[in-house]
């Protein structure tokens, strides 16, 4: 009977500031990731047990993660999906995919005047080289140069690479 009483107390004393919460450690922030070979399967849950939401075909589309559990990580893709993700089949190189209705310029330089040498096909992946305030350098396997940072998904904004 005392342990019982002793539960029903501890709601009220947590609540009064009483009794501390063991200390929580705030989550990472978000970073992205890339998928490292020719097929990935998006998982429910963190397990090979859990059902598959997703095969993923496209070795290098970006991936942000949200949260990780042992060897699995919790992963957005560019469309809102979520599932888990085991880090075998991901890489820490970063990518970026084109998005938007039409054609992306890649310019010579960051100055968004300079000339523009390519134009990037939405749904093209590239790796990131480096990123400015409001534009990426991005290297696709025909030309290498600056997007604006609207029209890629795999930077943060502010994320300075």
């Amino acid at each position: 009977m005392r342990g019982v009483v002793a539960l029903l107390l501890l709601p009220s004393l947590l609540t009064a500031g009483l009794v501390s919460a063991a200390p929580q450690t705030p989550p990472p922030r978000p970073y992205f990731v890339s998928i490292k070979v020719d097929k990935a399967y998006m998982r429910e849950g963190p397990s090979d047990n859990n059902r598959i939401k997703w095969v993923y075909q496209r070795k290098g589309l970006p991936l942000e993660v949200l949260a990780s559990f042992e060897v699995w990580r919790r992963v957005k893709d560019m469309d809102g999906e979520i599932g888990w993700i085991h880090t075998a089949l991901l890489s820490r190189d970063r990518t970026a995919i084109v998005v938007g209705a039409a054609d992306a310029p890649v310019r010579r330089r960051v100055d968004p005047n300079s000339d523009v040498i390519a134009e990037a096909k939405p749904g093209a992946i590239g790796r990131l080289m480096e990123c400015a305030k409001l534009a990426c350098e991005v290297k696709f396997e025909a030309a290498q140069g600056w997007i604006e940072r609207a029209r890629l998904w795999g930077v943060h904004d502010g994320d300075e690479y």
